[in-house]
């Protein structure tokens, strides 16, 4: 600690210590220090009462600096001479304890990226065809696929995200009187859907959040296991995909059509619910 520890006092004066309060008479073999320029019963403390409380005051840093909390004077702390092998392990954790969160977000990044490309891939084998998908990716460029195959679960999220069927309804409400031949085909399909007000955003809500990305992400793998199934005559892997993803698609726009239009939808039933009285409801 301080180089102020053979301070000396006449034998009249009794010192007390302001961490433990503990004096002379309590302690005879105790080691005192005068840290900083407080003057009468707090100018005196015990050595290891000084550095403990320095030590909490540190937390865990022995280049923070700790002034009294009286006068504000700051302690002078001299630490004994290290020598070269403790030096060097000493500065190589404090570099170690710089360079860990930067090396942890770069691993996280990294790992985040590489399941990224590896889901890119898996998806590209299962729509197009495992042995034609290792064909086209042998092919392409190594760049090509380190930017092309991450962006896949990207589009994918952004995809179901963005509410695509908000703006075809939009397109359906202005151009519903032209449809006659799709309301000849799907009778009550081209009525005007009433205007209902718009529905809360379903990311504000983590189970809609953790469903859209469960969605987005297993949706190929249900297409293709889909196609398989329901048009087994056709031969090209992705073009029984691309049917299966317009099937949802055309069904997903009829749901949202009936749901938000002549059914009134599930907003119209928030709106004429009724909460009985306590009495009423026995």
């Amino acid at each position: 600690m301080a180089e102020q520890t053979g301070l000396a006092l006449p034998q009249t004066m009794d010192r007390s210590c302001w961490v433990c309060f503990a004096t002379d008479e309590d302690d005879r073999t105790a080691e005192w220090v005068r840290p900083c320029r407080c003057r009468g019963s707090t100018k005196w403390v015990h050595q290891t009462c000084l550095q403990r409380w320095v030590d909490e005051k540190q937390r865990g840093n022995s280049t923070a600096r700790v002034a009294c909390p009286q006068c504000n004077a700051e302690y002078l702390i001299v630490f004994p001479k290290l020598g070269p092998v403790v030096y060097v392990l000493d500065l190589a954790d404090r570099l170690i304890s710089k360079a860990c969160p930067f090396a942890a977000a770069g691993i996280m990044v990294g790992s985040i990226y590489w399941t990224a490309v590896t889901y890119g891939a898996v998806t590209v084998m299962q729509v197009v065809g495992h042995k034609e998908g290792l064909d086209v990716m042998e092919r392409a460029d190594p760049l090509f696929l380190l930017i092309g195959l991450p962006t896949i679960p990207v589009m994918l999220i952004l995809g179901k995200m963005i509410r695509w069927e908000d703006y075809v309804l939009r397109l359906w409400r202005k151009y519903s009187n032209k449809l006659q031949i799709l309301n000849s085909i799907f009778p009550g399909i081209g009525c005007p859907v009433p205007r209902i007000p718009a529905e809360a955003n379903p990311l504000a809500d983590h189970v809609s959040a953790t469903r859209i990305l469960c969605g987005a992400l297993v949706f190929p793998t249900i297409a293709t296991i889909v196609g398989k199934l329901m048009f087994s005559s056709v031969n090209s892997n992705l073009q029984r995909t691309i049917l299966v993803r317009f099937n949802t698609l055309f069904h997903k726009l009829l749901y949202e059509r009936n749901m938000k239009g002549c059914e009134g939808g599930r907003q119209r039933k928030k709106e004429h619910k009724l909460i009985w009285n306590f009495q009423n409801s026995i």
